[in-house]
């Protein structure tokens, strides 16, 4: 049986040699128009209201749950995120999702955002989002599906690797996304949908420095996805595609739904 994958950086900010680095991602990622887009619908799916009370698991900065209209809860596991939150003036609390601090029922609506992906056991998460929604509350989750992902540097066997790379090892759960909904409906819950956004990445020199895709074929030599030698070559028909302007990355983000009964 081969070997997990690693710990993602944000699986475990703190232990981090720089935590303060991953809050300046979340704060880049903040900034992308695409992110924007995407977590104002998830707003909307999540469906919150003024007087009702929320739950943002996972939360990092606690800057979605500062734009929630209810009184909300924001969590993650991380002290630095915590901390940064605060300092900030957001209400963010450490607590881990697979053990929620809350009683059965509390809220009206939970929203995970990019979180599954990172978890160690989704399945006991899950079922603690869903315990802690009362009837007729709503679940959100979203998260990229790197199985879905397209890149062009006009070399596709050295693309192919890198990218399995970057579903099959570099994340806990890459390409759980699309089996969101099976998940929720599997917990009971009713008026399960599903929302594809795909991102698309035509300017590497914004989303590099948050996803670091140059540097993914040097990651997947550790773990023998191809050789140090094909690593730079890719490196190579990455730069040669971005100056040439052929360059383009995609992956799909799924936003999936669903309401506890009652």
């Amino acid at each position: 049986m081969s070997a997990p994958p690693p710990a993602h950086g944000f699986t475990a900010v703190d232990a981090q040699p720089r935590p303060a680095d991953w809050v300046a991602v979340l704060d880049r990622l903040a900034a992308e128009p695409f992110y924007v887009d995407y977590k104002r619908r998830l707003a909307e799916l999540v469906d919150a209201r003024p007087g009702e009370r929320y739950l943002d698991a996972g939360a990092g900065t606690g800057q979605a749950a500062a734009d929630c209209p209810g009184w909300t809860v924001a969590v993650d596991s991380s002290w630095t995120m915590a901390a940064t939150g605060r300092s900030r003036g957001l209400p963010v609390a450490v607590a881990d999702a697979h053990a929620l601090p809350f009683a059965r029922g509390v809220f009206a609506g939970v929203w995970a955002d990019r979180v599954v992906q990172h978890l160690a056991e989704p399945d006991r998460a899950l079922d603690e989002l869903v315990r802690v929604l009362r009837p007729g509350g709503r679940l959100v989750l979203a998260d990229p599906d790197y199985g879905t992902q397209e890149l062009d540097i006009g070399d596709d066997a050295l693309a192919r690797p890198v990218l399995a790379y970057r579903a099959e090892r570099a994340l806990r759960h890459g390409t759980l996304a699309h089996r969101h909904a099976e998940l929720l409906a599997a917990r009971g819950l009713d008026a399960v949908a599903v929302e594809r956004r795909t991102a698309v990445v035509r300017d590497p020199t914004a989303m590099d420095r948050v996803w670091g895709l140059r540097d993914w074929a040097y990651a997947a030599v550790e773990f023998g996805y191809l050789s140090g030698v094909e690593a730079d070559a890719f490196v190579t028909a990455f730069d040669t595609a971005v100056h040439t302007g052929r360059f383009h990355y995609t992956v799909t983000f799924f936003l999936t739904a669903g309401r506890v009964p009652g």
